[in-house]
Parts: C-alpha cells; structure tokens; sequence
C-alpha cells in the first residue's frame, strides 16, 4: 500500500500531480488546506494538499495456491493427494488463475463501483421511505412537535446520511461500534458540503483496508529449520489448516517438512495429522513431552519447516494453558519459531476476546481464521484485529485439503463487510 500526500494550488490540481505519479487508480483519502512555510508565505496563497492511496501488486508476499495439484510421474505425492478427489488442473489454466489472485488496480476500482452501487441503491431506497415518512407527518400532525423533529432531520444532508448508511452496514456486519465510530470519526467532511458517494466510500474502504494491514505469513528461516507452531481452542480446525499449508509448501514449493503434534488429548487428532503425512510422504511424530519436543526437533534440524500442532482446549483450562506455554517456551529455546493461534470466524465476539487475551500469555502470534465459509458476517476479523493489534495470516472457507485456504485479502473482505448479507449471497 502506498499513501503520499500532494501539493497543489488547487485540489485538482494536486490530484493531477498524484495520477502523474502513481497512475489512475489512485483513492483520495484526504484534502485540507495548508499554510505555505518561510517568511514570505503572509504574501503566498495557500496550497491544498491531498492524501491518495494506491493498492501494490506485489503487497502479497507469497499467496497460497489453492487452484488444484497436477499429477506426473515424478510427483507420487500429488498423485495420492488427487486420489483424495482433488481435480487436476492443466498448467496453463493454473497459470492463468494463479495470476488473477493479484488484484491489480482495475479490479480494485471494479470491486468499489459494484459496492457503490449496492450501496447508493440502498442509500435511494431509504430516502424515499424517509420522505413518505414526512409526507405522512406532514398530512397528520402539522404544527406538532412531531412536524418540527421531521423539520429538523429534513436539515441532515445526504451527505450525512450516507455516512450513516456506511456505518449501519459495518454495525449489521457486527463491526464493534466502537471501531465503527473510529472509522467514521477519521472520515474528514468538514467545510466540504456534497461530496459524491464514491469519494466517501472509497475514504472508508482505504481505511479499513489500512486497518486490517499485510501480514508477513510464515518467513523461512536462515540456514535452520522454521519451527511454526499453530495453537487455538478446539474444534477451529487447527489439524486440516496444518495439512493445507504443508502440502503448498511439500508439493508447490517443494519444500521439506517434518510435522509434529503435541495433541495427545484425542487420537483422532493424531490419527488425521498421520494420514496428511503419509499421503505426502513427510516424517510425523507424536510427543508427550518438552524433552521430546527438543529431541524431534534436532532431528529433523535439516528441514527447511517443522510444523507443530497443539492440543485445542478450552481457554478457561489453566493447566492445559500452562502446558501450551511451556512448550511454546522450549521450541522458542530450541530454534527460529513462528506462532499462529487458530481462531473460527462463526465464535461469538464475546468468547473471541477472552480466547486471545488468554492466549496473550502464551507468546506473539498471526492469526488465522477458519470457516468463513459457515457464516455471512465477517466483522469479527476486523474486531479481532484491532482489539489484538495482531495481524491476519491466512483464512480457510472448507474442510478440502489442500484446497480451500487463501492468504488472506483485506480488499476482499472489506467488500463483505460493507456488502449487507443477501447482496453477499446474490
């Protein structure tokens, strides 16, 4: 993301400057006047100076690719994975999806024209319900009090209201009232009567995606295994997200990786991490133990990921919590590790707040959410992520390995946010 401020004489003229720059797809955010510096600025006119933003292409550090697995010869592991009913995909036609995932800027603009006008139908459809509602008042109780509230809300500009639609979507999208009055209150409108819908919806869209921020994902160490350790609460889906970011890096990147799992609660677990393993033909351990722990992690001190997977509890366990901690300690002793607490997207907001700030305790993470594809409402994400000032690695939107999973895209979720639900399910 690129933000840069410009200077004009005039407002059009400092945006000129700014698409001479950066290109035609760059998003106002801001413009105020400013006072000219140095001693002879009393004699100067003053400037106007605007805030753009304009979207990178290469702000995504390393997408998954979720396409699908070509089977050949000398990949026996893809072609186990593609006996597990994965459909194989020609490469040209995976070339052409892969690059699609970069949103470049004309989709970008796409996306924003489509929201507005999702939004400006809704914006029409309730001006002309309000003005029946004061034709009503006005044909029943003229000279009331009820005449002179109609009066004074006929004052409010469309303007006004429209930011009053922006903000009851984020609320229906069960965005904390909290963030969503930050958002509003940055949206600069003041002695700028009229502004166009698109100038305040693109003002919005650009700081809620500079809210949600990049996350970094998982960074290969340095001549040393990276040890990435994924915890959370059960039943989030924290094994299947380990199996899907493991066969991206075994089959895609052609990576080795070793996977371990500390959950000795439920043989399931266990069970489900072993088959992943074996269909891509990587080493798996189970340990019971810290020491065991040290001792796995030397042996596969070679690899280029260790990848651990912990027992899911309730957050209100404190043995379990201090035995999570403990572990994450002895890994963090033993080499360079990563963290990422699994979190799903349909837990209550309520119980979402008590589960990181438990996890707080235990080390920094990323986070990942799983299953968007079990609600409609994805204000929690935003919630979470400015509640934890922690970023979003990766979200998941199913159960099939290795698809479904995505690095995760503020764009694309700030559209949801601001879609209401049956627009999103059109």
């Amino acid at each position: 993301m690129i933000i840069k401020k410009f200077l004009g004489k005039t407002e059009e003229e400092a945006v000129e400057a700014a698409k001479k720059e950066l290109g035609s797809g760059v998003v106002i955010m801001n413009v105020k006047i400013v006072k000219r510096k140095g001693v002879m600025a009393l004699f100067q006119p003053k400037m106007t100076e605007v805030t753009v933003a304009l979207e990178e292409e290469n702000d995504a550090k390393r997408p998954l690719r979720r396409e699908g697995i070509t089977a050949s010869a000398g990949n026996p592991a893809a072609a186990r994975i593609l006996l597990q009913g994965e459909r194989p995909i020609a490469g040209g036609e995976s070339t052409q999806k892969e690059e699609s995932l970069l949103e470049d800027r004309a989709s970008i603009e796409k996306k924003l024209d489509n929201l507005q006008n999702l939004l400006v139908s809704r914006f029409q459809q309730s001006e002309m319900e309000r003005k029946e509602i004061l034709e009503d008042n006005d044909g029943e109780t003229e000279g009331s009090e009820d005449d002179e509230e109609a009066e004074e809300k006929e004052e409010v500009t469309e303007q006004q209201r429209f930011m009053k639609l922006l903000y009851n979507t984020m609320l229906e999208s069960e965005v904390d009232e909290k963030y969503a009055n930050q958002i509003v209150d940055e949206i600069d409108v003041s002695g700028q009567a009229n502004l166009p819908f698109d100038y305040i919806l693109g003002d919005v869209y650009q700081k809620m995606i500079l809210k949600f921020g990049r996350a970094e994902g998982i960074i290969q160490a340095e001549g040393h295994p990276k040890i990435v350790v994924f915890m959370g609460p059960t039943g989030v889906g924290k094994t299947t997200t380990i199996a899907k970011i493991a066969s991206d890096y075994v089959v895609e990147e052609k990576k080795r990786v070793a996977l371990l799992t500390a959950d000795t609660y439920r043989i399931a677990a266990v069970d489900q991490l072993r088959t992943y393993a074996n269909i891509l033909e990587v080493p798996f351990r189970v340990i019971y133990s810290e020491d065991e722990a040290r001792e796995a992690i030397q042996e596969f001190a070679e690899y280029d990921y260790i990848f651990v997977d912990t027992a899911g509890h309730s957050h209100q366990n404190e043995e379990q919590l201090t035995h999570m901690k403990n572990l994450v300690q002895v890994v963090q002793e033993t080499g360079d590790i990563q963290v990422f607490l699994v979190l799903s997207a349909t837990t209550k907001y309520r119980d979402l707040l008590k589960i990181v700030s438990r996890y707080n305790q235990i080390a920094e993470y990323q986070l990942i959410f799983t299953k968007l594809d079990e609600t409609d409402v994805l204000g929690n994400l935003l919630n979470i992520k400015l509640y934890t000032e922690t970023p979003i690695a990766f979200v998941t939107y199913g159960q099939n390995v290795p698809n479904d999973i995505e690095q995760f895209n503020p764009q694309k979720t700030v559209k949801q946010i601001l879609s209401k639900k049956q627009e999103r399910n059109a």
